[in-house]
């Protein structure tokens, strides 16, 4: 793994960064990685269920729209897929 070094951190920031990992329970160098590591590594990918609630408000779904799936619900379990 690399080392990084950062100068010149303003002293706000760095007792900004002090008070957080502490907050959190971790050392400042912990709490560096994981900033650095959110702002740099995303998650990849869309959540459905985001993009689910996307596709509704656009089409301007309300609960009532959505009475029909539960009238229309199985109560039978589901068949495992089987990979044969």
């Amino acid at each position: 793994m690399a080392i990084l070094t950062v100068r010149n951190v303003p002293d706000e920031v760095h007792g900004a960064l002090r008070r957080r990992a502490a907050r959190n329970g971790k050392s400042m160098e912990s709490e560096v990685r994981d900033i650095l590591h959110r702002a740099l590594k995303p998650e990849s990918g869309i959540k459905i269920g985001d993009a689910l609630m996307a596709i509704g408000r656009r089409s301007k779904l309300t609960n009532d729209d959505f009475e029909v799936f539960e009238k229309a619900r199985c109560d039978m379990p589901a068949e495992p897929v089987r990979l044969e």
